[in-house]
């Protein structure tokens, strides 16, 4: 059986299933298994809004959208890694066949500079701890001398975003190469899908700031 990058699985009170979020092409994707017979269900993550869009058939009777909800919320802040898919036995049902995700992206989850992320910025949960995350990146960014020429300099904010991660990626890593551009987007797209809600949002507003002064 082939791993998947995902999340734990989480229990859910809304119904009697359990569920995870796993990384897609698209972005990131929650799957709910029911446990009382066996059918399963898929919903994508709208970057933008962090909602749940239902991908392909499902049946909300089975799948209500609250169940959907709940998902989200527990598995939100927790990191994905590689692991081994589910299968709930539910022998006294028929089998029926699951809803397939998309092929994944990128795969960061398994490169050094995540998991020193998820190591350094995770808490006594294991979730990850995205105020320690976004106060050591702007920490860093008020010292950076590269950082000021780049706001004084009018840089794009996606382009400053990419400094810094990749900068601190090297730091933590303690690597005297830092990731190519494309493995860097990768990475802050993976960060960010763990929470939809941006996992840089308070560094994001600080480089449209500090822009907004220069």
């Amino acid at each position: 059986m082939r791993n998947i990058i995902r999340t734990k699985a989480v229990e859910l009170s809304t119904i009697p299933a359990i569920a995870y979020k796993q990384k897609i092409q698209q972005g990131s994707a929650i799957k709910i298994l029911r446990l009382d017979q066996d059918v399963s269900a898929v919903s994508t993550i709208d970057k933008r809004t962090g909602e749940t869009v239902p991908y392909g058939k499902v049946d909300s009777a089975l799948f209500p959208a609250e169940a959907f909800e709940e998902a989200a919320e527990l598995t939100c802040g927790a990191p994905y890694t590689a692991r081994g898919n589910i299968v709930v036995d539910v022998s006294k049902y028929e089998p029926t066949t699951e809803e397939e995700l998309p092929e994944e992206s990128i795969d960061m989850v398994d490169s050094d500079e995540y998991n020193a992320f998820v190591e350094r910025y995770s808490d006594e949960k294991g979730r990850m701890n995205y105020a320690l995350m976004n106060k050591d990146f702007m920490q860093f960014a008020a010292k950076s001398k590269v950082f000021s020429q780049m706001v004084a300099d009018k840089a794009d904010a996606d382009d400053i975003l990419m400094f810094i991660v990749k900068s601190r990626a090297t730091f933590i890593t303690n690597k005297k190469t830092s990731l190519e551009d494309k493995e860097v987007s990768a990475l802050i797209e993976t960060l960010d899908e763990i929470d939809p809600r941006s996992a840089f949002k308070e560094l994001k507003a600080y480089i449209r700031k500090q822009l907004s002064r220069s």
